[in-house]
C-alpha cells in the first residue's frame, strides 16, 4: 500500500529545488535538473525509489520522436485530471509549440504559480502567465493525495 501524501509536501519540496542549476537529463537538488528531474526529485523525496530508470534523451526528443512519450509515461505513473480540475500540488505538462508533443513539466504551486526547470534558467517560480496557460497540454496529480 502506497503511502498519502499531502499537497502542501509536494508543494513543499518544489519550492526547495528553486536555485537548482538548470543540467539536462539530470536530477539533483542543488546540482542540477531539468523539468523532468525536477518531479523525478520530488517523486524520490515523498515516494521513495523512481519505480523506472529512465533512458538518455536528447532536448529535441519530442520534435525527433513525434510522439508523446513525456505524456504516456506521466498517465502511467501519475493521475490524469482535467486541465481545470488542476489544484497546487499537480504537475502540468505544456507543448512547447502548436502540433508537437508535450515536452515541458511543472509542478502547481499556486493558483497562478509554477514552479519548473528550462533551459538557461535555474529551478525558478514563475507566474502562470498567458504564454504558459496557452501552453498547457495534460494536468496530473501525484499518486495518493490527501487535501
Amino acid at each position: 500500500m502506497q503511502k498519502t501524501i499531502f499537497r502542501q509536501r509536494i508543494i513543499d519540496e518544489a519550492l526547495s529545488w528553486v536555485g537548482t542549476p538548470y543540467q539536462h537529463q539530470c536530477s539533483t537538488k542543488n546540482a542540477g535538473c531539468d523539468c523532468l528531474g525536477l518531479v523525478r526529485g520530488i517523486w524520490r523525496k515523498l515516494y521513495g525509489p523512481e519505480p523506472v530508470t529512465l533512458p538518455p534523451y536528447t532536448p529535441d526528443w519530442a520534435e525527433v520522436g513525434g510522439e508523446e512519450t513525456l505524456r504516456d509515461a506521466s498517465d502511467h505513473y501519475l493521475d490524469p485530471i482535467e486541465l481545470t480540475m488542476a489544484r497546487p500540488g499537480d504537475v502540468l505538462l505544456f507543448r512547447m509549440q502548436a502540433g508537437v508533443p508535450a515536452k515541458h513539466m511543472a509542478v502547481l504551486i499556486e493558483p497562478d504559480l509554477i514552479v519548473h526547470a528550462y533551459w538557461g534558467r535555474a529551478v525558478t517560480r514563475s507566474f502562470l502567465a498567458p504564454y504558459w496557460v496557452r501552453r498547457r497540454a495534460y494536468a496530473y496529480s501525484f499518486p495518493n493525495i490527501e487535501t
